[in-house]
């Protein structure tokens, strides 16, 4: 299995109402290190899973909604876990993928993986097929 895995971080804030969130209830933000990773089985003719350039310009794009927002506005209603946030960022990049734009061969892969750095300790992803 060939893999290309781009990096970015976003600052969000959030709150996540229910006892099992203790103190992260109350309104408080977070920084998460984004990684993206993208795989193939095979590599086509142009030998690169996707283009690097295209992935990372789509994980920024994917993430700029996110940036520096509440997301108890920006998403209301939504339980904005970091579980979550690994799901709503891969939809934006499986859909850049299934549409070719991360470059020749994107809509050929085999996985995407999201995942959510919350520190050196923590950390939470979404994978599957696009």
């Amino acid at each position: 299995m060939y893999a290309v895995e781009v990096r970015d971080h976003v600052m969000i804030a959030h709150s996540l109402p229910g006892e099992l969130f203790g103190p992260a209830q109350g309104l408080h933000g977070a920084t998460y290190v984004v990684d993206a990773a993208f795989f193939r089985t095979e590599l086509g003719p142009e030998r690169v899973v996707v283009d690097i350039g295209r992935a990372t310009d789509t994980l920024k794009a994917a993430l700029k909604p996110l940036a520096y927002a509440n997301l108890d506005e920006t998403l209301p209603g939504e339980l904005t876990t970091t579980e979550f946030l690994c799901k709503h960022i891969w939809d934006v990049l499986a859909a850049a993928a299934r549409q070719g734009d991360l470059g020749p061969g994107s809509e050929d892969l085999s996985l995407i993986r999201v995942k959510l750095n919350e520190s050196h300790a923590a950390r939470a992803w979404y994978e599957a097929a696009p």
